[in-house]
């Protein structure tokens, strides 16, 4: 069975069925939601969000395209869209709604939205995925085309990100509307007639979402008491809450991610300024005992950084270290360590920091057992300023090895990095077709293994509890869990 397969029927474990109290249409005042996260995060604005305002946003505001509760494309703004014979050409037809002032949604609109937000993005990871992007014309007063530097069939997922919602002077055109009270955002699916829509008779489903963000403990008990009837969107850091406490309201919904779940090397001095000990570090862990502990039945470790099962990935490259068991690679590790020792004659220690957590705590205890091993002490830093290692736990944006390696470009890595690396992903924006883009980025991923800048760990974990009988709400690879899905409404 493959890791999708397997992370796809994946349950952690069965609670008893929700109470007949809380079902039906008993949430008359709106639909509980919690995530992990402080009270005000879901409120942030901007371009960095927390997972949170991600979903306020998606909810809020619309793309061209977006994401459903299966994480599959489905029409946005626009509600219709061809793609040319060449592959780089997708030209969309925007619906016919209105902004907040009554006036007209426009090509123009949608392009210079579209041209603000690439332009602020930059010197970002999103801004470098997005660079395949080389034209945005308006074609007609509701047709617009997208012009890529080459073919990139992964497009529309990559279109379809919240940072990427069509806005203008700060007004949005999304299926739902928030209204703050206090520390709850209350997300009202919109009214079609209010957007320049038919009016459709509302449905006994909808319902509004009275969302919050409540720390780890907190969020847990809201969902373990009937206060929220879903938490969504927890991390590998926060899992152990979920299996705490007397959980009889729900399942533990485990997505099938892909992304990075590793640890980035942030200073490339003293016993981490030789690519060889750096590989040292990668060679120690044992990938599957670090996981084992979570009870996370069907996930796959993994020592390369694009994923063997990722969609479209033609070329899967082996594990690395073919052949060698962990104590084999342990013992060739253990003499770097002691040849550096000797010859600095100081003792081998790294700084790792990751966030806060039960799991994090379970994390820190295993790879400080598996280092030891080699003789390399780890200490816990406080924070990510100044320490050797920092764990990162990301979320793919869309299908391809592209978005693994423009995560480490040398524009955004504090420690060591891979110029060659980034000269091929550049090189394959303009590859002819698709053959010759995937033979220079698995040279590109080759490239950065080599510096030894991260140590892959395999693929993150996202969960969910979410209670019985409660529609809207289905695991998929992107962890895009759309409010107006749980709200019982349509996106359009």
């Amino acid at each position: 069975m493959t890791i999708r397969a397997a992370l796809s029927c994946l349950a952690l474990c069965t609670l008893a069925p929700l109470l007949g109290s809380c079902s039906g249409n008993a949430d008359e005042d709106g639909l509980p939601v919690v995530v992990i996260g402080e009270p005000e995060s879901i409120f942030e604005d901007g371009l960095r969000l927390s997972s949170g305002a991600q979903l306020v946003r998606d909810a809020t505001s619309s793309g061209i395209v977006a994401l459903n509760a299966e994480g599959e494309i489905v029409p946005g703004l626009g509600e219709s869209w061809i793609v040319t014979d060449d592959g780089r050409s997708f030209i969309f037809r925007l619906r016919q709604v209105s902004w907040p002032d009554g006036e007209p949604l426009t090509a123009q609109d949608a392009r210079a939205s579209l041209l603000r937000t690439i332009s602020e993005l930059r010197g970002t990871s999103l801004g470098l995925d997005l660079r395949k992007v080389e034209d945005i014309r308006a074609m007609t007063a509701r047709v617009i085309e997208i012009r890529l530097t080459g073919p990139m069939p992964e497009f529309l997922q990559l279109l379809a990100q919240p940072e990427l919602a069509i806005t203008r002077d700060g007004e949005s055109i999304g299926p739902m509307r928030m209204e703050r009270e206090g520390e709850t955002a209350v997300l009202m699916p919109t009214p079609p007639e209010a957007i320049g829509l038919p009016e459709r008779e509302r449905s006994d489903t909808q319902r509004p979402i009275r969302l919050r963000a409540l720390p780890g403990v907190e969020a847990n008990e809201a969902f373990a008491s009937g206060e929220a009837a879903a938490l969504l969107d927890g991390t590998i850091f926060t899992l152990p809450l979920a299996d705490t406490g007397p959980l009889a309201r729900g399942t533990v919904r485990l997505d099938p991610a892909f992304g990075l779940f590793g640890i980035v090397v942030t200073n490339q001095e003293g016993f981490l300024s030789e690519v060889e000990n750096r590989e040292a570090l990668s060679m120690a862990i044992d990938r599957a005992a670090l996981v084992e502990q979570f009870s996370l039945g069907g996930w796959q470790p993994s020592a390369r950084i694009v994923p063997a099962s990722l969609p479209g990935n033609a070329d899967p490259q082996p594990e690395r270290w073919p052949g060698q068991s962990l104590e084999t690679r342990r013992a060739e590790a253990r003499g770097r360590v002691t040849a550096w020792t000797r010859q600095t004659g100081q003792r081998a220690r790294v700084r790792l920091w990751l966030p806060d957590g039960p799991g994090a705590d379970r994390l820190v205890n295993a790879l400080s057992a598996d280092l030891a091993t080699i003789g390399v002490e780890l200490r816990r830093a406080q924070v990510p300023q100044g320490a050797d290692l920092v764990m990162i736990d990301r979320l793919a944006r869309y299908p391809s090895a592209r978005w693994f390696l423009n995560q480490f470009n040398c524009a955004l890595l504090p420690g060591p990095c891979a110029p060659d690396a980034d000269l091929l992903v550049t090189e394959s924006l303009t590859a002819n077709g698709a053959q010759e883009a995937g033979n220079l980025l698995v040279e590109a991923e080759g490239a950065l293994i080599a510096q030894e800048v991260y140590i892959p760990l395999g693929a993150p974990v996202r969960w969910s509890l979410v209670r019985s009988g409660l529609e809207g709400f289905s695991e998929n690879s992107w962890s895009r869990h759309p409010l107006y899905a749980l709200a019982g409404a349509e996106a359009w």
